[in-house]
């Protein structure tokens, strides 16, 4: 991962939310928020937030005595999530670093990690962190995607933007979003963190859009991919908008259009 492909700055926390949430975001976050429900926890923590589709999803499952501590590195993201969440005295919005948080030790009955793991430098650091504020008996539950080749749309335009600029293809969908999706991996760091069991199930859904233009927006425009297109030629970002919705539109039609997600969804606990 580069220092670019953690960039969600300007317009893209924007378009993020608007465009890539319910796209591919929105499934996920409800089945998180069943499987909080539950466990009913009483403390929660959730790091790497983004603009706040798991909270939305998975405050009104929490009981009106719950605590629920949303984070991010990004303030941008997080502000965003906080202004579209409205006024709960059980939130408490922070901005932090989810390989180096400021909690005290044994603090949360369960910590959320919904795709944000692929985006730390040192995710066994990460997930030592969210061990570390588990008490004895928490879990840690998250969502890692799956390869590129298992979701549509990520890959179409990943295909158009490499079509472009055939040279120096754009690869940060493949590469970070889409590029730590081994389970072998993710259960040998999550256990080098200090997690004694840890359950790894696939999960497919469907990515829906009203239009093939909507996810060439979302992914081109309102992921760090942007910032790897302008490097290359900024005056290109529109053409590689429209080019990526005509390869969609080529694959899944000129209305609206369906494409396959996968992900996994990991629980780890310390208890063996």
């Amino acid at each position: 991962m580069t220092q670019r492909d953690a960039s969600f700055q300007g317009s893209i926390p924007g378009l993020y939310d608007d465009y890539l949430v319910p796209l591919i975001f929105e499934p996920y976050a409800r089945d998180l928020a069943r499987r909080a429900a539950v466990l009913a926890p009483g403390r929660v923590l959730e790091t790497a937030a983004g603009t706040g589709v798991v909270p939305r999803a998975v405050a009104p499952v929490l009981g009106d005595d719950a605590r629920y501590a949303i984070t991010d590195l990004n303030p941008a993201m997080l502000e965003r999530a906080r202004a579209r969440q409205g006024d709960d005295h059980r939130l408490d919005w922070q901005v932090a670093d989810a390989t180096a948080l400021d909690l005290p030790d044994r603090s949360f009955d369960l910590v959320l990690c919904q795709f944000g793991a692929m985006f730390f430098p040192d995710r066994v650091r990460g997930y030592a962190e969210a061990r570390r504020v588990l008490d004895a008996q928490g879990r840690f539950i998250l969502n890692i995607w799956d390869g590129i080749e298992a979701n549509d749309f990520a890959r179409l335009v990943t295909e158009a933007a490499g079509e472009l600029f055939p040279v120096d293809p754009p690869r940060f969908l493949a590469r970070t979003p889409h590029g730590h999706g081994d389970p072998a991996t993710i259960e040998r760091e999550l256990r080098r963190a200090g997690f004694a069991t840890v359950e790894i199930e696939p999960l497919e859904a469907v990515s829906r859009a009203p239009s093939p233009r909507h996810p060439a927006l979302a992914y081109v425009q309102g992921t760090p991919l942007r910032g790897e297109i302008e490097a290359r030629d900024a005056d290109r970002l529109a053409e590689v908008t429209d080019h990526a919705a005509g390869r969609i539109a080529s694959r899944h039609g000129d209305g609206p259009v369906e494409g396959r997600i996968r992900a996994f969804v990991v629980t780890a606990s310390g208890i063996a």
